[in-house]
């Protein structure tokens, strides 16, 4: 008796697989749920400088050109913190009004 191979079957052509429908993604952020993240994390470090102070409450003397006063050490470091901030911002703007001319000329 002799063996017979078993049948094969040619290998049927196989189309790729069919791409998923595309689906129409919606953005999951929008102006005012960026507002409401920009808000709540305001509140938070609000609440943060607020602690700070609240446990930074030793008097320090102040001197700034001819002026000196006493303040609270936590409002006195906020107070420097908001002074090098605008600094920085005036900085910052007077560079991009620079860009702004270079650009238009």
């Amino acid at each position: 008796m002799t063996k017979t191979p078993p049948a094969t079957n040619p290998p049927a052509a196989t189309a790729p697989p069919a791409a998923p429908a595309a689906k129409h993604r919606q953005s999951l952020s929008s102006r005012a749920g960026n507002t409401w993240v920009g808000l709540i994390a305001g509140a938070l470090i609000l609440i943060v400088l607020l602690v700070f102070i609240l446990q930074n409450l030793d008097q320090v003397q102040v001197g700034l050109f001819f002026w000196h006063f006493s303040l609270p050490l936590g409002v006195a470091v906020l107070l420097s913190v908001i002074g090098g901030a605008l600094v920085m911002a005036l900085v910052g703007g007077v560079r991009i009004l620079q860009l702004r001319r270079a650009a238009k000329k």
